[in-house]
C-alpha cells in the first residue's frame, strides 16, 4: 500500500542517484502558530549545511547543519550512528539554530560516509523529531549511490523486528577471501570441513543501515558490488553483536545492489518515515551464547527442597552426596528442558533434617581454556523456619489466651492449626475434556491411596453415576497429577478426595478435597480441522493455534500427512502457525551464527483474504487444507511483498475503523457537552438550570 506524499520508483540497475538525505524530506517553511493556536506538529526544516550535502573530497572534520528554528538533541547515544562505523563517535553540539559535528576519527580515503541522526534532532519547543535525517559526504571524488531495501522478521514469531541494524560487508574484501570462509557462500563447494562464521566479531562493516518500526530498511550509499549481509537487534544500543542478548540474522548468499530487481519506496504518512517494497528477507533469531559450565548457585528455599543452578545446559554430574541422607531418599527433578536447573526433594521426616545440610557434588566444569574437567564443589544448604507477621500475631494472641485461662483456673484448648498441605485443582466451572483435571501440589507425592477417590456424574433428578477414572503423574512436573475419564460434554461431575489420600515428601497429608464442575459443551465453542499434506512421508511439523495476540492456545506435535482437529476454541480470532520440524524433536530449533545455520522455518497460514486472523464462532467448524510444499516453498521476495501489501491493507482498514470509532466517540461527547450546556442555560423561572435563585 502506497501511503502519502511521495513515492519514487528506484531502479538500482542504473547509476541514478536519488538522495534519501535531508533534502529528500524538506517541507515548507515552518510557520509558528500564534499563542493559543494549534499545537506545532511540524519538525525542523533543514536550511543548509557547511560543507554542502554530498560534498566530495572532504578534507576538514567540522560540519555545521542549520535549520529554520532552534533545535535540540534527544537520545543521540542510541539514535545517532555513522556508516561505516567510526572508532571514535563524532561529537554533536547545538550551535545557534544548528548542530555542529566534530569528527574525531581518522577518515579512510575514497570512502562514502553517512551521518545518520535517526530521530535525535527535534525542534526546541514541542520536541517534534526530524525522522530519518542523514548527512552524506565522501573523502574521494564520488558518492556511492546504490540502494537496497529489505525486511527483518522474527524467525519464530513471524513479527517484524524493529530498529534492527544492518551490516553490509564487501564480499571481495581480504577478510572474506580466506579459507574456509568462502565456502559459506559457494553453493558449488562440497567441502565437509566445519565452517565457522566469525564476521560479526572480527570485522567492521562497510555500510550500516537501520530498519524502521515495521522492520523495513533502506540501505543507502552502497557500491555496485557483492555484499555479505547481517542483521542484529542491538538491544543494548552499543552497535555490536552480543550473543544471547541480541537477535541476529544473516543471508546465505551474497547480493549486488545493481543486480537486484527494482523496488518502490514511499513516505508513510501514518508512521511518518520512509518505507519500501523489500528486496531482501532476513529471518532473525536468538543464538545460543557460549557459557562456561559451573555450579552458579545452590539454594534451599524450603526444608525438603534443594535447588541447584548450572551456568550452561546439560551438566554432566558424576556424583552427589548429602551428609546423613540416604541417596535413595533424594528425588531428582530436572526443571528446565536443558537440565541446567535441578530440584532435589528430600523424602525424609522433618525432624531428621538439620538446619544446615552439607555435602558435595562432582561434575564436569570448564577450566581456564574451556576444557571440561572433573570438579568437586562443596554444598552448604541452610534453612530455618521463619514465621510470618500473621503467624507471629496469632502466636502472641494464643499465648495471651493461655495466660488468661491459667489465671482464671480454666482449661485452655489451643485453636486448631490449618493443615500445611497445599494444593491447587483446576476442576471448577467449565473443564476442557481434552485437558482433563489437573491437581498441583507444593511437594511431590510419595504415597497415594487412589482407590478412595470418588468421581461421580450427575444424572436427571437426584441420580448419580460412578465414573471410572485414571490418575497419573504429569510428564512435565513431579508436583502435578492428571485425572482423566470418559467425559460426557455438558454433564456435571463431582470429584471427592477423602482426607489422607495423598502423602507428600514433607510428611503432610491432605484434608478432604471436594470439587464440582461441568464438562464443556462443544456447541459453545468453535472447532478447527486442519488437513495436512506433508512434503514427504518422513516430514514432521508442529501445528500451533494462537489467539489474536499470538499467545499459544493449543499445539499438536509430530504432525505428518493426515487430519488434525483443534476443539473447544473460544469464539474469536485465531492464527494457525506451522513449524517445519526438520529433526523431528517436537520443538522449534534456533539457528547458529558460527556454523552459519539458519533456524527451522516457521510460517503462518494465511487464507486467500490475506488476513492471518481466522474468525471462529460458537458451534462453528472451519476446515483448512494446508499443503506443506506450498507453505514451505523456497522464499520468493515477490511472495513476501504480496503478503506485506495484504497486511498493510488490513492494517489500513483497522486504522480507518479505529478513526471512525474515535470520531463517533468524540461526536457523542460533543453532543453530551451540548446537552449539559443547554441544561445550564438561562431559566425563565428566575434561575440558571436547577441551581438558580428564586
Amino acid at each position: 500500500m502506497r501511503a502519502g506524499w511521495t513515492y519514487a520508483k528506484l531502479y538500482l540497475k542504473t547509476a541514478v542517484t536519488i538522495l534519501f538525505s535531508s533534502a529528500f524530506f524538506i517541507r515548507c517553511a515552518n510557520i509558528g502558530a500564534p499563542e493559543g493556536g494549534p499545537k506545532d506538529t511540524i519538525p525542523p526544516v533543514v536550511m543548509g549545511a557547511q560543507p554542502f550535502f554530498n560534498t566530495t573530497n572532504l578534507q576538514g572534520k567540522r560540519i555545521y547543519i542549520y535549520f529554520d528554528e532552534y533545535v535540540q538533541l534527544k537520545d543521540q547515544q542510541k539514535e545517532f550512528f555513522t556508516s561505516p562505523k567510526m572508532k571514535r563517535t563524532p561529537t554533536l553540539t547545538i550551535k545557534g539554530r544548528g548542530v555542529q559535528v566534530e569528527i574525531l576519527d581518522t577518515l579512510a580515503p575514497n570512502t562514502t560516509y553517512a551521518l545518520n541522526f535517526g530521530s535525535s534532532i527535534c525542534d526546541n519547543n514541542e520536541g517534534n523529531p526530524l525522522n530519518g535525517f542523514r548527512y552524506v559526504f565522501s573523502t574521494g571524488p564520488e558518492i556511492d549511490s546504490m540502494f537496497v531495501s529489505g525486511y527483518t522478521v522474527d524467525a519464530y514469531k513471524k513479527d517484524s523486528v524493529e530498529k534492527t541494524l544492518l551490516f553490509f560487508y564487501d564480499a571481495a574484501d581480504s577478510a572474506f577471501m580466506r579459507e574456509p570462509y568462502l565456502r559459506l557462500f559457494d553453493k558449488d563447494r562440497s567441502d565437509t570441513l566445519p565452517v565457522f562464521d566469525s564476521t560479526l566479531f572480527n570485522v567492521l562493516p562497510d555500510v550500516i543501515a537501520r530498519a524502521e518500526n515495521n522492520g523495513i530498511f533502506i540501505a543507502q550509499n552502497l557500491k555496485p558490488i557483492d555484499y555479505v549481509v547481517y542483521a542484529i537487534e542491538d538491544t543494548n544500543g552499543n552497535f555490536s553483536y552480543e550473543p544471547g542478548t541480541d537477535k541476529v540474522g544473516f543471508l546465505d548468499e551474497v547480493y549486488n545492489p545493481a543486480e537486484l530487481p527494482s523496488f518502490t519506496a514511499w513516505y508513510d504518512t501514518t508512521r511518518q518515515y520512509m518505507t519500501a517494497e523489500p528486496q531482501l528477507y532476513i529471518r532473525m533469531f536468538m543464538d545460543k551464547q557460549f557459557k562456561r559450565q559451573n555450579l552458579s548457585e545452590q539454594k534451599r528455599p524450603s526444608q525438603h527442597k534443594i535447588e541447584l543452578y548450572f551456568n550452561a545446559p546439560y551438566p554432566q554430574i558424576d556424583s552427589l552426596y548429602l551428609d546423613g541422607i540416604d541417596s535413595t531418599q533424594i528425588i531428582t527433578e530436572y526443571v528446565s528442558p536443558t537440565r541446567d536447573t535441578i530440584n532435589l526433594w528430600l523424602n525424609v521426616p522433618s525432624e531428621m533434617l538439620p538446619d544446615t545440610i552439607k555435602g558435595r557434588i562432582t561434575y564436569l566444569k570448564h577450566d581456564s581454556i574451556n576444557n571440561l574437567v572433573p570438579n568437586t564443589d562443596k554444598l552448604t544448604l541452610f534453612w530455618k523456619y521463619i514465621e510470618s507477621k500473621d503467624e507471629q500475631k496469632a502466636r502472641e494472641r494464643e499465648e495471651r489466651e493461655r495466660e488468661r485461662a491459667e489465671r482464671n483456673g480454666e482449661e485452655y484448648t489451643p485453636p486448631e492449626k490449618p493443615n500445611p498441605f497445599k494444593y491447587q485443582i483446576d476442576a471448577s466451572g467449565s473443564v476442557n475434556p481434552e485437558n482433563n483435571v489437573t491437581i498441583s501440589f507444593d511437594y511431590p507425592i510419595v504415597e497415594m491411596d487412589s482407590a478412595r477417590i470418588s468421581l461421580v456424574r450427575y444424572g436427571e433428578g437426584e441420580d448419580m453415576y460412578r465414573v471410572r477414572y485414571e490418575i497419573r503423574q504429569d510428564t512435565t512436573s513431579l508436583q502435578k497429577w492428571v485425572l482423566s475419564a470418559q467425559w460426557m460434554p455438558g454433564q456435571k461431575y463431582q470429584l471427592l478426595i477423602p482426607d489422607s489420600v495423598f502423602l507428600d515428601v514433607a510428611g503432610q497429608r491432605n484434608d478432604t478435597i471436594k470439587s464440582d464442575f461441568t464438562i464443556m459443551s462443544p456447541e459453545e465453542y468453535g472447532m478447527l480441522t486442519v488437513k495436512v499434506r506433508g512434503k514427504s512421508d518422513t516430514s514432521r511439523y508442529i501445528l500451533q493455534l494462537l489467539d489474536s495476540k499470538s499467545s499459544l492456545l493449543q499445539e499438536k506435535k509430530d504432525v505428518v500427512t493426515g487430519t488434525y482437529v483443534f476443539r473447544y476454541i473460544k469464539p474469536g480470532e485465531v492464527i494457525l502457525r506451522v513449524v517445519e520440524d526438520m529433526n523431528g524433536n517436537g520443538q522449534w530449533d534456533t539457528g547458529d551464527l558460527l556454523l552459519h545455520r539458519q533456524p527451522e522455518r516457521v510460517e503462518v497460514y494465511i487464507p486467500e483474504s490475506g488476513n492471518e486472523l481466522i474468525a471462529l464462532k460458537a458451534n462453528w467448524e472451519i476446515e483448512l487444507a494446508v499443503d506443506m510444499d506450498k507453505l514451505f516453498r523456497p522464499v520468493d521476495i515477490n511472495d513476501i511483498r504480496q503478503q506485506l501489501r495484504k497486511q498493510e491493507i488490513v492494517r489500513a482498514q483497522r486504522l480507518m475503523e479505529e478513526r471512525i470509532e474515535k470520531a463517533k466517540k468524540q461526536q457523542q461527547q460533543q453532543q453530551n457537552n451540548t446537552r449539559t450546556n443547554s441544561s445550564n442555560a438561562f431559566n425563565p423561572t428566575g434561575g440558571f438550570g436547577t441551581g438558580g435563585m428564586f
